[in-house]
């Protein structure tokens, strides 16, 4: 693997760099969000029309979503946390509940569950397809379980058929978050579709973006209708059910979507085909290339139709050669844009190693022996995992030629790989 011509010597080792694009091309290649003046036109609309907070944008906005997913209700809230939290608190967790989370996430994911009084109980993530791991999340079931957040991290649906399973056999509720997912499928139906309620973001980096926002979806009428008690007041008086009482106070939150998002959004949303059509061709392109050299790149197995919210890699180093700091460093220096991993693990976070998630979810009048202890050392897979991922640009309009110089360096780097490993970390 050190039998590397001069031409092909890594940056790293004194050799030319492989990535030798100009910046204003490479910042075009990997611009996101696209803005064009359609968006432009859709915000000047709504400011003209002058009705900045509560406008019919958003129920048009909502319909798009229940057209795009073929699901009975979508709801547009403000942010994707909200949202998630909207639905977590229509499944009517009582203190000190149990709900099975990810810690490989962000932390919108699992955040929720303390304000609505529950605890998480963080589970293995499989190395697949970054989902929970099935086999643990059954471990860790108790009589205090009361349901499962599964995220389908960057895009990559989870292993819903035995995670499903699970939930059915122990009657627990079901929350997607399919903040990375717009478009995903598992066996021909859309990721956010599956469980019993969940929530796509549309933050400024996601697939669908609309600046700020998200969309809680379901087919639960219940849970839809609690969803707009909390966080929709002004939604309450026009209903037909008994919830209608309610339209004096709601249930004491404002979540609805700001009109000048939603616009942004349904934009988004009419070109999300094409315009994801391009990063997966040319991500899958890239992973074909890169594959081979030892990485693991996600690529979607039989029966799963994955996207990319972020281009993620995993490097195998029995078969790299190289940690994936040295993998990192040798990268950058051809010119790569790549980083570690995204995302700190939860399960190591004060807030649970502290005991701060006691605080939060006003759980003090519960024994402590109740509760959950949270201990950094635990998940060993999860973190083993975690710190073999590198991060590299999504390539929403790239061409070809980024894409080889890429490809170019990672096969620089790699048939070095013996005399980098040499110069240590």
């Amino acid at each position: 693997m050190s039998d590397v011509t001069t031409a092909d010597r890594p940056a790293i080792l004194g050799g030319r760099k492989a990535v030798i694009m100009n910046a204003a091309r490479v910042a075009e290649a990997n611009r996101w969000p696209i803005i064009t003046d359609e968006e432009v036109g859709a915000v000047a609309e709504i400011l003209r029309s002058g009705e900045l907070s509560i406008n019919p944008i958003a129920q048009e906005l909502e319909n798009d979503y229940r057209q795009f997913l073929g699901v009975k209700h979508a709801l547009a809230c403000c942010n994707g946390t909200s949202g998630i939290f909207a639905a977590l608190h229509a499944f009517n967790l009582q203190p000190g509940d149990e709900v099975i989370v990810p810690s490989a996430t962000y932390w919108a994911s699992v955040m929720p569950v303390l304000w609505c009084g529950a605890v998480p109980i963080f589970c293995e993530t499989e190395s697949e397809q970054l989902g929970l791991d099935p086999d643990d999340v059954e471990k860790n079931i108790t009589p205090r379980t009361k349901a499962i957040v599964i995220v389908h991290l960057w895009g990559i649906p989870s292993r819903m058929d035995r995670l499903l399973n699970i939930a059915k056999r122990h009657n627990l509720k079901v929350f997607e978050d399919a903040s990375h997912a717009h478009g995903a499928k598992w066996q021909g139906r859309y990721c956010g579709t599956l469980g019993d309620a969940a929530v796509f973001s549309l933050q400024t980096n996601k697939l669908a973006p609309a600046g700020e926002g998200g969309i809680l979806v379901t087919n639960d009428d219940s849970i839809y209708e609690h969803a707009q008690c909390l966080g929709h007041f002004e939604r309450i008086l026009p209903m037909k059910t008994p919830a209608r009482r309610f339209a004096g106070t709601g249930f004491g939150m404002k979540y609805r979507i700001s009109p000048m998002s939603a616009a942004i959004a349904r934009i988004q949303l009419k070109h999300f085909p094409e315009r994801n059509a391009r990063r997966t061709e040319n991500l899958e392109y890239l992973s074909r290339q890169i594959k081979p050299l030892g990485l693991n790149t996600f690529l979607a197995p039989n029966g799963i139709d994955r996207v990319y919210f972020l281009y993620l890699v995993q490097n195998i180093e029995s078969k790299t050669g190289l940690t994936t700091v040295q993998l990192v460093k040798a990268l950058q220096a051809e010119g790569c844009e790549v980083v570690g991993p995204r995302y700190p693990l939860l399960h190591q976070q004060p807030v649970f190693t502290e005991d701060k998630f006691i605080e939060i979810a006003r759980l003090q009048h519960l024994p402590r022996e109740s509760l959950p202890t949270y201990d950094p050392n635990t998940l060993p897979k999860t973190v083993a995992a975690n710190e073999e991922i590198l991060q590299l640009p999504s390539f929403p309009s790239a061409d070809r030629e980024l894409l080889d110089q890429y490809a170019s360096a990672f096969r620089k780097v790699i048939g070095a790989a013996n005399e980098i490993a040499s110069m240590g970390d």
